[in-house]
């Protein structure tokens, strides 16, 4: 493991583009990128959190209090699609298949379960996927046939078939993170691989990776507690990790009192 940047209070988002790794700060208001050379952060008016680039290159991020799709102008996101007529909870991951239609979590409240958001190429915005246990990471396999949302409260990986219209159908267990890491692993952030779905488990300490409910590697993580992950598209796994200092997650997170460092490995 090696260190790549520093500074994050909660690191969500990690997105790896033409050479430059990117991520959002969802507790300090700040976009995260080496896109300039040196590791350094943009101060936002309001937090972003899933993160992706478009077919034609530009971010777009999911604006976590703001109920729309932000596309970045090189100082802040200004709007690509209004989803305040669907969305009803805090935004949360963001994904996108080869055609540039977007898939993101309302995540709901504790009173309510979450949903899934399709915003279409032209910014309209329909539920695709209701009943969600705090739906989180989002990933496409099976050349974009495949959808998988990370189920956080649920401790599990849910698939569902996309079809031709974008509709997400048979909704099926993709894998048990409680049965196979650990009781208290709850899955945040995930990336696909050839070998299936990386999964970072907060309270799990690992980065393990799955497919078809098995697992095929893991990496633990100490003490710290890992949030979200991607690679390069070859063999570099960028994971962000929180340091509690000791203290319970939650109780670090509601004190502010996490940093979060960006690390990757070499995998094969």
């Amino acid at each position: 493991m090696k260190p790549y940047g520093t500074g994050m209070i909660w690191g969500e988002g990690p997105r790896w583009h033409q050479g430059a790794l990117w991520l959002s700060d969802t507790q300090g208001s700040q976009l995260w990128t080496d896109h300039g050379g040196s590791w350094s952060a943009t101060k936002l008016g309001s937090p972003s959190n899933g993160l992706w680039f478009l077919p034609d290159g530009r971010l777009v991020a999911a604006m976590m209090h703001e109920k729309r799709i932000g596309v970045w102008d090189g100082a802040q996101f200004a709007t690509y699609a209004d989803l305040s007529a669907v969305a009803t909870g805090p935004l949360g991951d963001l994904v996108g298949d080869e055609q540039g239609n977007l898939y993101v979590d309302d995540v709901g409240e504790p009173s309510r379960l979450g949903r899934l958001v399709r915003v279409a190429i032209d910014g309209s915005a329909t539920v695709a996927a209701e009943n969600l246990d705090f739906p989180n990471g989002l990933a496409f396999l099976d050349g974009g046939r495949t959808l998988i949302v990370a189920e956080t409260a649920a401790q599990r990986l849910t698939a569902f078939t996309v079809s031709a219209d974008g509709a997400l159908t048979d909704r099926r267990l993709y894998a048990d993170l409680a049965e196979l890491v650990d009781p208290d692993a709850r899955p945040d952030g995930i990336w696909p691989g050839p070998e299936g779905i990386w999964v970072a488990t907060t309270t799990g300490h690992a980065v393990v990776l799955v497919r078809d409910n098995t697992v095929r590697e893991t990496i633990k993580t100490g003490a710290a507690f890992p949030i979200a992950c991607c690679t390069d598209g070859a063999n570099r796994l960028f994971v962000t990790l929180a340091d509690t200092g000791g203290r319970p997650l939650f109780e670090a997170l509601a004190a502010k009192a996490v940093q979060t460092t960006a690390a990757e490995w070499d995998i094969e």
